[in-house]
């Protein structure tokens, strides 16, 4: 099971990937400021309890948590000590997150952190070669107990060869989504999966995006049908269990 977390709302664009941002799109719906970055409602999620003096959240759940956010965006330092708290005192929780900003990781850890929380999961964002080889030798060197690479949006070609070091838990790729979202080659996925075979590491192509090209035909792809398409093309590797 899984619960989504979405400790604060907003964010600043900050490279290509941002362009097309999900969250930018939906707010636009709604005339919301997207740059704004506000605490929600649920901030302190993890910690409510039920009348009965359980957790709203029971033990075992993994809580994607601040997807319409980055959880390590500048807007909320003033917010994430809480949220780290929270987080420390559920450890019977498996928290993960996604950051474009693994450069301030370093700056916005708790005083207890050590070699990481043991039930947090931390994934790197990169969506072409050059944020590959900026942020992940930073991501690669910092003390994180479970480590991710997610190529999201994937809008050009990776050779992640030099980054897939043996703590890597998983490498997943997906295409971008939107109506002007940018081309996903399924060659690139292709490749990305041969690198992780070569150096044992998981792979996961969890979506196709808007447009995918394949066999040099350019496929549009319904949003619904986006991550169950890439379920189809059967190209996941598992070498071992995610330790989660």
């Amino acid at each position: 099971m899984s619960v989504n977390w979405n400790p604060w709302h907003g964010c600043v664009r900050i490279s290509e990937g941002c362009r097309h941002c999900y969250v930018y799109r939906q707010d636009a719906a709604w005339q919301i400021d997207s740059s704004r970055v506000r605490k929600n409602s649920s901030f302190n999620l993890p910690v409510r309890r039920q009348r009965n003096g359980r957790w709203k959240i029971p033990a075992g759940e993994m809580v994607y948590t601040c997807f319409t956010s980055d959880f390590l965006f500048e807007g909320a330092d003033a917010w994430r000590p809480q949220a780290w708290e929270m987080m420390r005192l559920r450890p019977d929780l498996q928290f993960v997150f996604f950051t474009k900003r693994i450069h301030r990781l370093e700056v916005c850890l708790p005083p207890d952190w050590g070699t990481g929380y043991s039930h947090v999961a931390i994934g790197c964002t990169v969506e072409n070669q050059a944020m590959a080889d900026y942020r992940l030798p930073i991501f690669n060197r910092l003390p994180i107990a479970h480590k991710l690479i997610i190529c999201a949006p994937l809008i050009g070609p990776l050779d992640l060869t030099r980054h897939l070091t043996h703590d890597i838990e998983e490498v997943s790729a997906g295409g971008e989504s939107g109506v002007e979202a940018r081309p996903c080659d399924f060659d690139w996925i292709v490749s990305l999966r041969e690198q992780c075979v070569a150096a044992d590491v998981p792979f996961s192509f969890h979506q196709t995006g808007a447009r995918l090209i394949k066999d040099g035909h350019i496929y549009r792809i319904r949003r619904q049908f986006q991550h169950s398409q890439a379920r189809k093309a059967n190209m996941g590797f598992k070498p071992k269990e995610w330790p989660f």
